[in-house]
């Protein structure tokens, strides 16, 4: 008996987290950007602006889904935003690379997907659009 407390009061919590902590991350492009998988390393790079091109030779194009990018960058650098802003911030100021473009609507985000070869950004596995290549998903934890 003692232990319905405890288990309801999980499930409450459980019900409680907002949707964009309980999904599952995936990087997504669209098919003319001619990639079908990135390893994890090659979407730090792209992401973190290491990289200019993706490896099908297409300009990469990275895209932040604004409510996901915190999480977004835990789970693939495990790093929090302000660290993710400073570092921008340093390759800005030194001309060394220009940062993901930020937008706030996932469907305006799916649209510039498909407007331009080379995008790729992230979101939920389950709003991914059937014209949309899943490239890479992501574990529920980032990397210790």
């Amino acid at each position: 008996m003692k232990r319905y407390p405890l288990l309801l009061a999980l499930l409450i919590l459980s019900l409680s987290t907002p949707a964009s902590l309980r999904a599952e991350l995936v990087a997504v492009a669209h098919p003319s950007a001619k990639i079908t998988q990135l390893s994890r390393s090659d979407l730090i790079n792209i992401f973190m602006g290491r990289y200019r091109k993706l490896p099908s030779g297409v300009a990469a194009l990275p895209v932040d889904l604004g409510p996901l990018r915190e999480r977004f960058y835990r789970q693939l650098v495990n790093k929090d935003l302000a660290e993710i802003n400073s570092y921008w911030a340093r390759l800005v100021f030194s001309g060394q690379a220009s940062p993901p473009l930020q937008i706030a609507e996932e469907a305006e985000m799916l649209a510039y997907l498909r407007r331009n070869p080379g995008a790729i950004g992230f979101i939920d596995r389950a709003n991914v659009p059937e014209d949309m290549v899943v490239v890479l998903a992501f574990p529920d934890r980032p990397p210790q």
